[in-house]
């Protein structure tokens, strides 16, 4: 069943997603232990940011990949 409204305006081709295809996570940049950690939504601690330095020794940078659409 629609949501809209009779009458609203239709969305304008700017107003669409992003396919997905079209998604990056990576900046380009090195993938820091802090990024992996936050994107987890974990707090920055001893204990999570050792994981994730142990992850990024074994998987390297495309493990970030794993965690993030």
């Amino acid at each position: 069943m629609p949501t809209s409204q009779p009458g609203a305006a239709r969305p304008s081709p700017d107003d669409r997603a992003t396919p997905d295809d079209l998604l990056h996570t990576r900046t380009g940049t090195e993938v820091s232990a802090e990024d992996m950690v936050l994107a987890t939504g974990r707090d920055l601690t001893p204990r999570t940011l050792a994981w994730a330095r142990r992850k990024l020794d074994e998987e390297g940078p495309g493990a970030i990949e794993k965690l993030l659409p």
